[in-house]
């Protein structure tokens, strides 16, 4: 009885480790929260990979500047009227708590109109396959759907260092499973 305890332990262990995987990703790299930063935050922003959950810092002086979590047309305007949220202590973090895009601003709207904004998009979260639905018919947009198609900003796979682990939950607790199992074997 021992033994399948101890089995049904580690296949747990083995699944909670995997799923919990975020990262802590610092804005704008060792720049920070800047009007010019060395690497443009759109570009940053396209090479990397986020997840729901992980973390992005903003790092800036306090009482200089601030990060403002607004809508799409706040980030297109550059309003700082209404944020969603807004972050201002210089060392700010913000969990992406959800899939689809995030649009930060700075909360000085002169240095937004000069490119100091941000869009996150964050994957979705993947879950077993499915059968895909079917395509609605090209000539019949849904209610309320845009004229065109949409189309997501291309997000490219960040470096190795900042990666996503390479495994899969399926497949981290499948090679759990069967190492346990083989294991148990040798008794």
């Amino acid at each position: 009885m021992g033994n399948r305890n101890w089995v049904a332990c580690t296949v747990l262990l083995c699944f909670l480790v995997n799923s919990s995987h975020s990262y802590q990703l610092l804005v704008g790299g060792r720049d920070g929260w800047v009007l010019n930063p060395s690497e443009s935050y759109h570009h940053w922003a396209t090479r990397l990979r986020f997840q729901v959950n992980d973390t992005l810092l903003f790092k800036y002086k306090s009482g200089r500047d601030s990060v403002l979590v607004v809508n799409k047309e706040a980030y297109e305007s550059c309003s700082v009227a209404n944020p969603v949220v807004k972050l201002e202590d210089g060392d700010s973090e913000f969990r992406l708590d959800r899939s689809g895009p995030f649009y930060f601003i700075t909360g000085n709207k002169a240095r937004c109109d000069q490119g100091q904004k941000l869009i996150v998009v964050v994957l979705a979260i993947r879950t077993s396959p499915s059968l895909p639905s079917p395509s609605p018919s090209p000539e019949a947009p849904a209610p309320g759907a845009p004229d065109g198609p949409l189309t997501p900003p291309l997000v490219k796979p960040p470096p190795r260092s900042l990666a996503a682990p390479p495994c899969t939950a399926s497949v981290f607790f499948t090679s759990c499973v069967l190492s346990v199992g083989l294991g148990l074997l040798n008794f």
